[in-house]
């Protein structure tokens, strides 16, 4: 919810995202259609999680960039998180 605060309404540099969006076969985070840019933010469950290695490629060979960040990074360096997520728009 922390991340969403900053990514809803265009708050990010006016870039559109969505919250909890289906995308072939997976419901992610956070996308940005306009971009293909989807971003995830994980907790310990998903540490070297084969699945989610398959939903990256899934979603990758659809068309879409996946950023992944862990729920503590979220937290402790939001700005940071942020930053690298204009970054990634930005390209």
């Amino acid at each position: 919810m922390v991340l969403w605060l900053s990514l809803r309404d265009r708050r990010l540099a006016g870039f559109k995202f969505v919250r909890q969006e289906a995308i072939d076969s997976f419901v992610v985070d956070f996308a940005c259609r306009d971009r293909r840019l989807i971003v995830e933010v994980d907790g310990g469950q998903h540490a070297d999680n084969p699945k989610d290695v398959l939903r990256d490629r899934r979603l990758a060979e659809a068309g879409y960039r996946i950023l992944r960040f862990w729920n503590n990074d979220v937290l402790a360096n939001k700005n940071g998180v942020l930053e690298t997520i204009l970054d990634a728009l930005s390209k």
